[in-house]
């Protein structure tokens, strides 16, 4: 029975390598094109509106041809971000604790909260899917705890034990029922989900007005 088990947790990781492999991939294509083809094009139709504009005298027609063009040129600043988060390949170059702690950074540049980051680990994390799903998971309670906890600060602790790496997130907000979440908490059950198949262990807790904490523990092999 253990063996059927130890197969079928095996089996799962595959899969979750090759989706993850699969994704990676499919988003770099897509950055590429959304670059190299959609943005050469909103570049050229950028370029013909500044030569109608100036080949225009009437004050009307070109007053349509700008509010065009900075339709255009707007489109194409928000295509290039996009095309630049789908390429990027942050999380294969940096440590966990670097992702981790430049999410913070971010957040904290937002001021709608202080998120207070600290490390106790030397741990080196090479699987690009353990990486990849610990720093989502972060980022996902991060971006919960600003939408929905009212919090004034998030707690992030990464440290070593004996034989694990312990991700602790906590923050000081309104709390929650979880028994009361768990017929739509969707997005809670995929983030546990997601830490048992990488054979981590995913501990939650919230407290009416005491916050929430998440502790995922991860075995050092």
């Amino acid at each position: 029975m253990e063996q059927i088990e130890s197969k079928d947790k095996i089996h799962k990781q595959e899969l979750l390598e090759t989706q993850v492999e699969i994704q990676m991939q499919t988003m770099q294509h897509i950055g590429r094109e959304i670059h190299d083809n959609i943005g050469q094009k909103l570049t050229l139709a950028s370029l013909y509106t500044q030569q109608l504009a100036f080949e225009n005298k009437a004050p009307q027609v070109n007053k349509s041809i700008k509010n065009i063009a900075d339709i255009i040129n707007e489109s194409l600043s928000e295509l290039r971000l996009l095309s630049k988060s789908l390429t990027d390949n942050s999380i294969e170059l940096h440590s966990i604790s670097e992702l981790i702690e430049n999410e913070c950074k971010k957040i904290n540049a937002l001021k709608k909260c202080v998120v207070h980051f600290s490390k106790d680990s030397k741990t080196k994390i090479e699987s690009y899917q353990i990486k990849s799903i610990i720093f989502r998971i972060t980022q996902e309670f991060l971006q919960n705890s600003i939408k929905h906890a009212n919090c004034k600060n998030i707690f992030v602790l990464l440290k070593d034990t004996d034989n694990s790496l312990v991700l602790t997130l906590k923050d000081d907000g309104k709390g929650f029922n979880i028994n009361a979440l768990n017929a739509g908490g969707i997005g809670l059950k995929n983030m546990k989900k997601r830490t048992e198949l990488i054979g981590g262990q995913f501990k939650l807790e919230s407290l009416d007005q005491k916050g929430t904490t998440l502790t995922i523990e991860l075995p050092l092999t």
